[in-house]
Order: structure tokens, then C-alpha cells, then sequence
């Protein structure tokens, strides 16, 4: 649950991000726009997942685990962008004869929906397995008691 509220979180800055730059400074480039708010919103998602969903796993060593995290990411902000780069370039949503109202859907649909979804799952079993791993006891475990 710690999990799907930080994301539902970031959800909401990467949407707000992702329609500010689309709709200000880089109207002509909404991938461009949905990999700068995606990157944002991980950075947030780090710390907030590092202090409170995953606060007794983790390495013990910082630096490693940053790395790790930054890998999973990077992959998980090209997961979130290929449905978007799909519908704009290769089925060609970003030209006449489609309206500006069809390629707005058709780019909330396929990045901000479809893609963080694929993101999501990914992100969720990377940080769990690779990331936030349980970390090991040096003594024996309550059940061998």
C-alpha cells in the first residue's frame, strides 16, 4: 500500500509536470516532456520509497543501492515512454488529418496510462528483488529459536 500511495504521488507530479512542459516550453516535444516530469517524479519517489516503503530493507551500502535505483529507473522512464513514442511516431498520431484533441487523448492514453502501468509492475518487482533488498541478520533468525 506505501507503495501504490508513492506512486499515486509521483502519478500526480509526472502528470502536472508532463502538461506544464508540454503545453509551455516544449509543445513540439511531448516525449522529451514525459521523460523530464517521469525523471522528476523518480527522484521523489527515491526518497520517499527509501525513508517509508522500504525504511527495513535496503543495502548497506548507499551508494549501491542509489545505483541500483538509478538503473531501475532509467529503465522504467524508457518503459513509460515507449507507448508514447509509438502512438506519436510510429503510428503517426502526431500529424493531420488527426485533431489536436485526438492526439492529446491518444498521448494521455498511451504515456501518463499505458505506460506508467508497464512501468509500475516493472519498477515494483525491480525495487523488491534488485533495489530494496531484505537486508541480512548476522544472527539466527526468530523461527530457528
Amino acid at each position: 500500500m506505501r507503495f501504490l500511495a508513492v506512486g499515486g504521488l509521483c502519478y500526480v507530479i509526472t502528470i502536472g509536470l508532463n502538461f506544464l512542459l508540454k503545453w509551455t516550453v516544449l509543445q513540439e516535444k511531448p516525449t522529451t516532456a514525459l521523460l523530464i516530469a517521469t525523471t522528476i517524479a523518480s527522484i521523489v519517489s527515491y526518497s520517499l520509497n527509501k525513508r517509508w516503503t522500504f525504511s527495513s530493507r535496503g543495502s548497506n551500502h548507499p551508494g549501491v543501492e542509489a545505483f541500483l535505483f538509478a538503473v531501475v529507473t532509467g529503465i522504467g522512464i524508457a518503459i513509460n515512454s515507449v507507448p508514447l513514442y509509438v502512438s506519436r511516431y510510429v503510428l503517426g498520431f502526431e500529424h493531420p488529418p488527426y485533431s489536436l484533441l485526438f492526439q492529446e487523448v491518444a498521448d494521455f492514453v498511451s504515456g501518463p496510462i499505458l505506460g506508467t502501468a508497464l512501468a509500475m509492475v516493472f519498477r515494483w518487482v525491480a525495487m523488491d528483488l534488485i533495489v530494496f533488498v531484505e537486508r541480512k541478520t548476522d544472527g539466527p533468525s526468530p523461527e530457528e529459536d
